[in-house]
């Protein structure tokens, strides 16, 4: 298992990282690639670094609400997650919790690819605190929101996806 120490977020894949770190975070990408609520999306995660995430989604119908844009849910998903896993780098033997959530909509999007980055901003120990913001394949911010997240009772290593290779 990860053993949590890092020397700050760089940017990159693993620079800057001690190598417990980089495999912690490569086991959270497969964690959220397990989760069957990812099945339903084309999406995918990278962690960037320490309290660094970011999330690819592709906008289709599928996702639409009647007047034609992405739903809201669509919004509030990637940017819970993007916050999230930003939040759980820092975090290596527990699943973090979602205990409120702030959104806010700039504009709507009907398709293409959209990129949720997370990025944490405080808290270390119980609650953390992150934010992120949604940008269309135009650069264009589409949406923004800042997560709580607490640790719970729900140890990374009992998830079957999390998986350190």
């Amino acid at each position: 298992m990860a053993t949590g120490a890092t020397t700050g977020a760089s940017g990159g894949e693993s620079g800057g990282a001690v190598p417990g770190a980089s495999l912690h975070w490569r086991a959270l990408e497969s964690l959220y690639a397990s989760a069957p609520i990812n099945q339903l999306f084309e999406s995918r995660l990278t962690v960037l670094g320490e309290g660094a995430a970011r999330i690819a989604f592709t906008i289709d119908r599928q996702v639409h609400h009647a007047a034609g844009a992405a739903h809201g849910t669509i919004y509030f998903k990637m940017l819970d997650d993007a916050a999230f896993y930003a939040a759980n780098t820092l975090v290596t033997d527990r699943f973090l919790l979602t205990t409120s959530f702030n959104l806010h909509f700039v504009r709507p999007v009907r398709s293409g690819r959209v990129v949720a980055e997370g990025r944490w901003i405080s808290g270390r120990r119980r609650v953390l605190v992150a934010e992120s913001r949604l940008v269309d394949h135009t650069g264009e911010e589409i949406g923004r929101g800042t997560g709580t997240f607490m640790r719970s009772r729900i140890a990374l290593s009992g998830l079957p996806g999390y998986r350190i290779d």
